[in-house]
């Protein structure tokens, strides 16, 4: 049942991405890594990083105990093939995010502590999108959603898609701005935001 598939995803996202890395982190730098909790409601950030955070759950676990309980599938999107399909994203997208996570390296932080500096990372995956992780992360969810495609997952899918796009656009870009200057002007000039050569910044 695909219902139970994705909450058995979701718990193996959540263990890669939530526990293993910032565990790997630590070992590796002595910090966790983890910084969004410490920002408050008045921080664009508390926004961006509670409401990614609320719609993920919605994708991850209300909506697939909302069709074990008996919520009826949206019908445009309820399709064999299409949740087939939410299986191999899900899959995929989760793997891909534990892999731009840990090419970052030391670098990598959950949210921004804008009082920290931090290596600004060109390499690996980042060389064909400067935001790997929130990609892998759109396509996972995506996946999620096409496995139980009812309202819940919808919806918690485009509350967690504008959470990160808030989270990317009105904090992080800002930062690796004023903390790299030219280096991220110039790599942001070359490299796509979230696809390949889409939504790259004017080096002015």
């Amino acid at each position: 049942m695909m219902a139970i598939a994705a909450l058995i995803l979701f718990a193996v996202f959540i263990v890669l991405a939530g526990g293993a890395r910032p565990i790997l982190q630590r070992r590796r730098t002595g910090d966790t890594g983890i910084r969004g909790f410490s920002a408050r409601p008045s921080d664009i950030q508390w926004w961006a990083h509670y409401g990614a955070a609320v719609g993920g759950l919605a994708t991850g676990i209300g909506a697939p105990l909302a069709e074990l309980i008996g919520l009826a599938p949206l019908g445009f999107l309820d399709h064999p093939i299409s949740r087939g399909v939410g299986l191999a994203l899900a899959v995929l997208g989760i793997l891909a995010t534990f892999a731009a996570q840990l090419a970052m390296g030391a670098s990598w932080r959950i949210a921004v502590d804008r009082g920290e500096q931090t290596t600004l990372i060109t390499g690996g995956p980042f060389r064909v999108v400067r935001n790997p992780i929130f990609s892998a992360m759109v396509l996972a969810f995506l996946g999620l959603t096409l496995m139980v495609p009812n309202l819940i997952a919808v919806v918690g899918f485009v509350v967690m898609l504008i959470g990160n796009q808030a989270q990317v656009r009105l904090v992080e870009e800002p930062y690796l701005r004023q903390l790299h200057g030219a280096a991220y002007a110039d790599y942001a000039a070359r490299v796509g935001r979230f696809l390949p050569g889409i939504g790259r910044l004017r080096s002015g």
